[in-house]
């Protein structure tokens, strides 16, 4: 297995990324290095950063799961330039704050800033589920597509949205469970992000578009908790008997597990 410190990248501009290479699997594997990569927001890239993504690592494709208004508000990002890198956006839209996915990880009234936009049924769904399983209800079109780009093979690949946790953690765990990472795996890679939180969040206070969601909220309070995920986890295989129950029954064929397997473990 890949020692966690080397799944981790060095980048000047981003304080989140790391390969989803070196994870054991049920079968006594590990996922491929080099294929797919997870980040928080990449609009401050630097020419270095440029250089070591797409010319070493052969980055080719960029799924930005980010809303359409921070896309907006933050601007095209320095990839964005590159005829040799495909941004494909598909948001998940369920964000916790006005704009970003900040606060999604506490599941509770103090957590819905949008619940007058929902109904009472909702809210009760989504307590009894957790708020990631929401990002699978509102946008499954999204999570889907965002997938199969993940498990093209003419190039690496990034995930990413505002932190790099919550809805980049949400799409990631469904592509390491289709790759049959363990379950420990996947949740310990979810709770990683926590080792780089406070640069985390050092980048998306230094920006207008999330500073007012994270304002006056404690540092411990972003921390990703296993138990999240695990909740997570646990409401699609009570629902869905898995991952890819929940993914078949949204349009996922034989073919997409198939190449996304093989992209994470070929």
């Amino acid at each position: 297995m890949m020692n966690a410190h080397k799944r981790w990248i060095v980048l000047e501009g981003a304080a989140n990324v790391r390969d989803l290479g070196g994870l054991p699997t049920e079968d006594g594997g590990t996922t491929a290095p080099g294929r797919i990569l997870r980040a928080d927001n990449l609009q401050g890239l630097t020419s270095r950063d440029i250089a070591l993504l797409v010319g070493d690592l052969k980055l080719r494709h960029v799924v930005d799961l980010r809303s359409g208004t921070e896309v907006r508000l933050e601007g095209p990002g320095p990839l964005t330039r590159l005829p040799e890198v495909a941004v494909h956006h598909h948001s998940l839209f369920a964000e916790g704050g006005r704009f970003t996915d900040v606060e999604a990880d506490t599941i509770d009234d103090r957590a819905l800033p949008w619940q007058d936009e929902r109904s009472e049924e909702d809210l009760a769904e989504l307590r009894v589920t957790g708020y990631y399983y929401g990002y699978l209800r509102d946008r499954p079109d999204s999570v889907v597509a965002a997938l199969r780009v993940l498990a093209r093979d003419d190039g690496a690949a990034v995930v990413h949205c505002a932190a790099g946790k919550d809805r980049t953690g949400v799409v990631c765990a469904l592509a390491l469970a289709v790759a049959g990472a363990t379950r420990e795996a996947i949740i310990g890679d979810y709770v990683a992000t926590g080792d780089r939180l406070g640069g985390i969040l050092a980048r998306l206070r230094a920006s207008p578009t999330y500073r007012a969601d994270l304002d006056g909220k404690p540092v411990d309070s972003h921390l990703p908790r296993p138990d999240y995920m695990a909740q997570f986890l646990s409401t699609l295989d009570d629902r869905f008997d898995g991952p890819l129950g929940w993914l078949h029954a949204h349009g996922w064929t034989g073919a997409d597990t198939e190449a996304l397997y093989g992209r994470l473990r070929g």
